[in-house]
């Protein structure tokens, strides 16, 4: 975009800073009039003849610009929760798994909580031979991103997907 001085052509198409067409005029007196309300003039489609210029805050526009391109590079990330037992069948945690792999494959985080009840809290280390199997069957989808956790009853570890 060119703005002030680096407009060369002349005449040029005005649309003031209210979004009001003025019509055509020369561009020395459509510059004039940018600096008097303290802001500049813009070439906003050069590839029209007479190109069309705007009076606006440039710096202003340059910012917001910006401002939006952040809000839109920005994206949530999710974290799915996949609860287990120690003493979750076989079956019944390669379902969990391939559940896993699902999130995975869509970006999300997989955050595997194992509940301990009774005196299976006494037995943590079965939650922590689980959870190695787990990191081992993922290695090649997913990285470890919080290793596995005692809290209260229940361990928790996060996986993030690999970046590929």
């Amino acid at each position: 975009m060119r703005i002030n001085e680096q407009i060369r052509l002349s005449p040029i198409r005005l649309i003031d800073h209210n979004n009001e067409q003025k019509g055509i005029v020369p561009t020395d007196q459509a510059l004039a009039s940018a600096r008097e309300l303290g802001m500049d003039l813009v070439e906003v489609s050069p590839t029209e003849r007479p190109p069309v210029c705007r009076i606006m805050d440039y710096g202003k526009y340059k910012y917001e610009l910006k401002k939006r391109q952040k809000q839109r590079q920005s994206h949530e990330v999710t974290i799915k929760e996949l609860r287990l037992r120690p003493k979750t069948d076989v079956h019944d945690k390669e379902i969990k798994m391939k559940r896993a792999l699902d999130f995975l494959a869509h970006g999300a985080k997989v955050q595997f909580t194992m509940l301990f009840r009774g005196r299976e809290r006494f037995h943590q280390d079965l939650g922590y031979e689980v959870f190695k199997s787990i990191v081992d069957e993922l290695a090649t989808q997913a990285k470890v991103e919080r290793p596995p956790k005692m809290e209260g009853r229940r361990m928790t570890m996060v996986l993030s997907p690999m970046k590929h």
